[in-house]
């Protein structure tokens, strides 16, 4: 997957700037799509160049002008083509993981601290989802909102992240509890 994907699939929902961009791609698309705020207003570019998206001026009184982006005919085929392919497999890049790889040749008490951040940040972006996907459905259930809520997309995407934030924090916390265990620590 490029980034193109990712700033199309983003703008399906609505128009929105490249400052708002950088919003929703932290918020939302960040957990499964890292994008600096300098990377996405290049991208947006490259796709208003290409015709994928369009971009019009809007024209402000007490704040300089902006450009509010939305995704063409074009970006959608492009997408479309795009959700035809074969997804790649994902696989994972993590430094944490080297340095548990390491575990029987470092101090345990750096690792552990080390650990013990992640699984904060973890713990911390877990709330931030579970915030956003009560926000997106509402009052509703999540069973039924999975049935009929709209913007499904981005809240299954969302599911996936908390999932991963979940998952994250409980590995820590298990190796923290291993490494403990060994070192007397």
């Amino acid at each position: 997957m490029a980034l193109r994907h990712a700033v199309l699939a983003a703008l399906l929902d609505e128009e929105l700037s490249g400052y708002q961009l950088a919003k929703a791609f932290d918020m939302g698309v960040a957990n499964f799509w890292h994008a600096l705020p300098q990377q996405l207003y290049a991208e947006l570019a490259r796709l208003e160049k290409e015709g994928l998206v369009a971009g019009r001026e809007v024209v402000q009184d007490a704040r300089p002008n902006k450009r509010l982006f939305r995704v063409t005919d074009g970006g959608l085929a492009e997408l479309e083509r795009f959700a035809a392919e074969a997804a790649k497999p994902s696989f994972i890049r993590d430094d944490l993981l080297v340095k548990v790889q390491a575990a029987d040749h470092l101090d345990p008490g750096g690792l552990i601290a080390r650990l013990a951040e992640r699984a904060a940040f973890s713990e911390a972006k877990a709330g931030q989802f579970e915030a956003l996907l009560e926000k997106m459905r509402g009052d509703r259930p999540e069973e039924e909102f999975l049935l009929h809520g709209e913007q499904i997309g981005p809240y299954l995407t969302c599911r996936r992240g908390l999932d991963f934030e979940r998952a994250n924090r409980d590995w820590c916390q298990e190796v923290i509890a291993v490494l403990r265990a060994r070192s007397g620590v």
